[in-house]
């Protein structure tokens, strides 16, 4: 689908510059979970050199609802008690804290942690990372604790999920709350579609990782959404079409100091491409 940015931009009334000075205006704040059944959301690793509270902040700033709660802000060795209290934080400032990841899990024992971890969190959905072996074990505790378990594909260089389609060869038999978390930067750094394995993984499709890189090569790395080589509106159209209902959680990557202007442009380029949709 062909919406560059400067169409965009020009139709919506806006600039990039507006976006960036002014993301929280009435049209950013434009509300899409009323028109489609998915929601956006953020990954709590844009925050990553936040304190919970700036980030809890930066997620009201944007005007978005869902969160996704990174290990530097939610440890996974903390308490059951002091995980309980972060979890209320974050749900007492009107958010919905529905996931934490992504999360590492090489052993029997990291499996049951997390597992522990996220039902002291009140959480629908583990985004991870387990060792092929353990898949067995992980199937074992999602039907124990009911909470689902997302694996996220990682690209080049990741030798265990490279592409969701790695993903998908290793759940598809095992129980359906079992399924991908796309990382659709990742998928294009490796020259693939998201679009096209959204369509056909959209069984098992929980969750995304929104972002845009600068290019489609290895070595492609994270920009604002709408700068770069991932066509935006045509896999926003392709989650309409597949009647997605999980989150597109933003997972801004860049300017790790100052994130919040690249984050808001980025949450603003979204929210115009669904308005024009």
């Amino acid at each position: 689908m062909n919406i560059n940015r400067k169409d965009f931009l020009k139709a919506a009334g806006l600039t990039g510059a507006g976006l960036v000075l002014n993301p929280f205006s009435t049209y950013a704040n434009a509300a899409t979970a009323d028109t489609y059944p998915f929601a956006l959301g953020v990954a709590s690793y844009t925050f990553r050199r936040s304190s919970l509270e700036q980030t809890i902040a930066y997620v009201q700033r944007l005007g978005i609802k869902k969160l996704v709660l990174k290990d530097m802000h939610m440890p996974l060795n903390d308490s059951a008690s002091d995980i309980q209290m972060i979890a209320k934080k974050v749900r007492d400032a009107g958010i919905d804290l529905y996931g934490a990841g992504v999360i590492y899990v090489k052993s029997e024992q990291e499996v049951n942690n997390t597992f522990e971890y996220a039902k002291n969190a009140g959480l629908k959905i583990i985004i991870g990372v387990p060792n092929h072996e353990l898949l067995p074990l992980v199937e074992k505790k999602v039907k124990e604790y009911n909470i689902k378990f997302a694996i996220h594909n990682h690209g080049p260089g990741d030798d265990l999920y490279t592409s969701p389609s790695n993903v998908y060869e290793k759940v598809k038999n095992l129980d359906s709350r079992i399924g991908l978390c796309m990382d659709i930067g990742h998928v294009v750094r490796i020259k693939e579609d998201p679009s096209v394995w959204a369509i056909k993984f959209k069984d098992r499709l929980f969750d995304v990782h929104l972002k845009d890189v600068n290019k489609a090569e290895a070595d492609g790395s994270s920009i604002e959404i709408g700068r770069g080589a991932i066509d935006i509106p045509g896999f926003l159209k392709t989650v309409i079409d597949i009647d997605y209902k999980g989150t597109l959680s933003l997972e801004y990557e860049k300017d790790a100091d100052d994130p919040l202007p690249g984050a808001a442009e980025s949450v603003g380029y979204v929210r115009g491409v669904l308005k024009m949709l």
